[in-house]
């Protein structure tokens, strides 16, 4: 699947890994995930794809960002959309996908191999346009949770369907369990 000598490069929309490692009851340790792929070829960039609210005093995403930007990630971030659906509901949207798809598109030239964790079947036509441009494309997420976290069309696109459950050894750690104050804060509405 992967070749010592292949320039690699690793596109990661947040959100859906994060959707598709809690599906299967683990966290992912980015320090471990960017050592599995260094060891795996030439890792040249790791990008991870997230929207931030702004207005929030603090974000449990944050801490998260900030790690990932001291330690080797490529942080490609924008602010999320608040607004109020037609039930009354707040809703928060953040979509990446262009961000993500510009950047591969741009760095396609200088690469062999992209990965991309998403599961997102928009991704479809980037996937067969980065193999025009003979990429290898290989796709992380998973079909083991209920219901499957990757479209089918992206799964048959991609050169290689990585399951993210056989990662979790590899890149897993246990969920954290969340403090009592925490609780007690976000039972509060805080």
């Amino acid at each position: 699947m992967f070749y010592k000598d292949e320039r690699l490069a690793l596109f990661i929309d947040g959100s859906n890994l994060y959707a598709a490692a809690k599906s299967l009851g683990f966290d992912i340790d980015y320090k471990l995930l960017r050592a599995e792929f260094m060891r795996r070829g030439k890792l040249l960039r790791a990008f991870y794809y997230t929207a931030l609210l702004e207005n929030d005093e603090y974000s449990p995403i944050r801490p998260l960002v900030d790690w990932l930007n001291y330690n080797g990630f490529s942080m490609v971030t924008k602010p999320a959309k608040e607004y109020t659906d037609s039930q009354g509901r707040r809703k928060v949207k953040g979509n990446m996908d262009i961000e993500l798809a510009v950047d591969a598109m741009e760095l396609a030239p200088r690469i062999d191999h992209i990965v991309l964790f998403s599961g997102d079947g928009d991704f479809r036509p980037l996937v067969e346009s980065l193999q025009r441009q003979g990429v290898r494309v290989s796709v992380v997420s998973t079909i083991r949770s209920q219901p499957p976290m990757i479209s089918d069309d992206l799964r048959r696109q991609a050169d290689n369907f990585i399951e993210l459950e056989d990662l979790r050894d590899v890149i897993g750690r246990p969920p954290r369990e969340p403090s009592p104050d925490r609780e007690e804060a976000f039972a509060a509405g805080k």
